[in-house]
């Protein structure tokens, strides 16, 4: 079963984001309320959707009240009907009201990011993986990478740092520095990669002829970028099953997937699961006072 494990940087997460959206105190609840009593609510969603960021739901009320319980919460990566309760929510009512909509502004995006992750997903008919990239917003990379995963998705480097990603500024900037055509740039500098050991190399082409230059110098994985779907086709035929991976990347839509389908290609990179997805719309509903 797929679950976040709630971490330090996620504890101060939720504690900076319920200090942008409460400020000094809940002025309308503690004004209302004077006292603190319990209450039974739910979470709905209010449209179908796949769930995600379940256990950072959790933690920002317990964040707030350690004392706060939820009662048959669905998992992520679950797949939910319009209108269905996805968790009952039994505490004090300050903390609940208080920390409300953060709680719900997380799991509302990150479940738009699970979902819209699932419908890729699906119309790839296991032809081959989804994968996401470094689009995502700042600071909140390891939750929209989880939510792709509890989509169905698979995750590409979540930092620089974990693999040799040779990418079209790389390469146009040493064929210009060095005066010299952009195939033999790419023949050099993946050469130049394959120095550091144990480290994965994926570069960036356009067309067959730069996937074979790639492939001979050393790649692992090949990243057809914005290509042709004639040039993919062409060095598949040229390289036959012996070849390194491939990843197709630049500006996907589920459209595009069905014309890659007939394609034995291994990834395709799809940015907008991150950078575009729409939110889900939740609702915490109070049902009665205990």
């Amino acid at each position: 079963m797929l679950k976040l494990k709630i971490t330090n940087d996620i504890k101060k997460f939720v504690k900076q984001a319920l200090n942008e959206d409460i400020g000094k105190r809940d002025i309308t609840t503690e004004t209302l309320f004077e006292e603190n009593f319990l209450v039974l609510s739910h979470l709905i969603a209010k449209e179908k959707c796949i769930i995600a960021g379940g256990e950072i739901f959790k933690e920002v009320f317990l964040t707030l009240d350690k004392t706060i319980k939820f009662l048959d919460f669905i998992p992520d990566g679950t797949k939910v009907k319009a209108n269905q309760i996805i968790c009952r929510i039994k505490g004090p009512l300050k903390p609940i009201l208080s920390g409300e909509r953060v709680a719900l502004n997380i799991i509302s995006h990150l479940s738009g990011i699970a979902t819209f992750t699932n419908e890729f997903v699906v119309a790839s008919n296991g032809r081959f993986k989804i994968l996401d990239t470094r689009k995502t917003t700042p600071l909140l990379r390891k939750l929209e990478k989880y939510a792709v995963r509890a989509g169905g998705g698979y995750n590409h480097r979540m930092k620089l740092d974990e693999m040799i990603l040779i990418k079209d500024n790389h390469i146009n900037l040493y064929a210009i520095r060095n005066g010299i055509r952009r195939t033999l740039a790419i023949e050099q500098l993946t050469k130049k990669a394959k120095r550091s050991k144990n480290v994965k190399i994926e570069v960036e082409i356009e067309t067959a002829e730069e996937a074979i230059i790639a492939q001979r110098a050393g790649a692992h994985i090949l990243m057809f970028d914005n290509a042709r779907i004639e040039e993919i086709e062409k060095y598949i035929n040229i390289a036959g099953r012996n070849r390194p991976e491939i990843e197709v990347s630049g500006g996907i839509t589920i459209k595009d997937l069905k014309k890659l389908k007939n394609l034995d290609i291994d990834f395709v990179s799809v940015g907008k699961i991150t950078h575009s997805a729409p939110a889900i719309d939740f609702s915490l509903e109070i049902e009665s006072s205990l």
